[in-house]
């Protein structure tokens, strides 16, 4: 069977994502292998950079609470004409223990209010939140104003909430991590079909397997394709596997839609982290050097002006095990429909996990409601 290469244009990326690699490089420069403070000057500076926060900016101070947005982008092949659309937003809560992270995804589609971006000549107003990053990115305003302006949107929408960092992912770059892992385990929960690749029957030759309306929704199965299949059950999985099985939303055997794909890039983070913290990877320096030179290329981290060693001292005890995902909606559609848009709507349930987010309380939320916690193990 070929490998799955093939993508459309404007490919999903994953914000969620951002923490394997950061975590990677965190462990590899805090000292995991000899000359951890080279390692740490070396890759550092690819993945670094100032601002991008604006006023949702906290201040300098990682002591305590910590919040972070994670944000995964599509860019339209790097082509800056063609906008740029938020495709995965978390916000990922770290409480003042500093041992276990909290990660908490806002649905694309979540209505919201957009302030007005003077500097890119957007006026403000209600759309979808995942706009937000494209009417800062317009007119010039580029990443950095894309993800100042998602970072006060999503702020604003989680009651004035302050980032100590934000970090957006590159698709490409992580499959570069996931080959030098040698792939990944994963425990597929639900039969999900690929609407990305596919083969002829005849011939096998890759293509896409489905055909596109004018939206990108995929209608029928191309005559002589054959689409990639992912059916229930745990199996080691090469890098193109893995990436294309948590792209997909559209053909999930549960119609769970993009609840179904978030939940699959959770379990994807899990495995994809236990991977990269293991001997058998940690001890290769081959293999390290390999996955800590494709992360400049997976991730852009904004330290919000905070030494990268700070953050590599107060996150260095976060582990697979100490990652908790949760569920915006319950893992549920909650759809209303304005001036004929379908958008989707946060319940009470995540609105009181946003202010917990806010007041370091979410241990004490979560404990309230276990529902919200993500089947996200991955492996087995």
């Amino acid at each position: 069977m070929g490998r799955g290469t093939r993508r459309r244009a404007g490919s999903p990326l994953w914000a969620r994502l951002c923490l394997v690699a950061g975590a990677v490089l965190l462990l590899a420069s805090a000292g995991t292998l000899a000359g951890g403070d080279l390692l740490l000057a070396h890759y550092g500076d690819q993945v670094t950079h100032p601002g991008g926060l604006g006023s949702a900016a906290a201040g300098h101070d990682i002591s305590g609470p910590l919040n972070l947005l994670l944000v995964g982008i599509d860019e339209r092949d790097g082509n800056a004409l063609m906008g740029a659309r938020a495709d995965s937003i978390i916000i990922a809560h770290v409480p003042a223990s500093h041992d276990v992270v909290y990660l908490t995804s806002i649905p694309r589609d979540t209505r919201v209010v957009i302030p007005a971006d003077r500097r890119t000549q957007y006026r403000g107003g209600t759309d979808k939140i995942n706009a937000a990053f494209e009417f800062g990115y317009q007119h010039g305003g580029g990443r950095d104003e894309g993800l100042t302006l998602l970072a006060e949107t999503v702020g604003n929408l989680a009651g004035g909430l302050k980032f100590n960092g934000a970090a957006i992912v590159n698709f490409d770059g992580f499959k570069d991590i996931v080959d030098a892992l040698g792939g990944v385990r994963m425990c597929v929960d639900e039969r999900t079909t690929s609407i990305h690749t596919g083969w002829s029957i005849k011939t096998g030759q890759e293509g896409e397997p489905y055909n596109f309306n004018a939206d990108g929704i995929p209608t029928t199965l191309k005559p002589g394709m054959r689409a990639q299949v992912y059916e229930p059950g745990c199996s080691d999985m090469a890098a193109w596997q893995a990436l294309d099985y948590v792209r997909q939303r559209d053909k999930l055997a549960n119609n769970d839609g993009d609840y179904g794909r978030q939940r699959h890039q959770q379990q994807f983070i899990k495995a994809m982290l236990s991977k990269a913290t293991s001997a058998g990877v940690l001890t290769n320096p081959q293999k390290v050097d390999h996955m800590l030179n494709s992360i400049g290329k997976a991730v852009s981290f904004y330290n919000n002006d905070i030494p990268l060693a700070d953050w590599i001292l107060t996150l260095h005890g976060i582990t697979p095990e100490h990652m908790v995902t949760l569920k915006a909606n319950g893992g549920h559609f909650n759809s209303q429909v304005f001036d004929g848009q379908a958008y989707e709507i946060l319940d009470a349930d995540t609105k009181a996990l946003l202010s917990a987010v806010g007041q370091d309380r979410v241990a004490e939320f979560v404990a309230a409601h276990p529902q919200l916690v993500s089947d996200a193990g991955g492996q087995a």
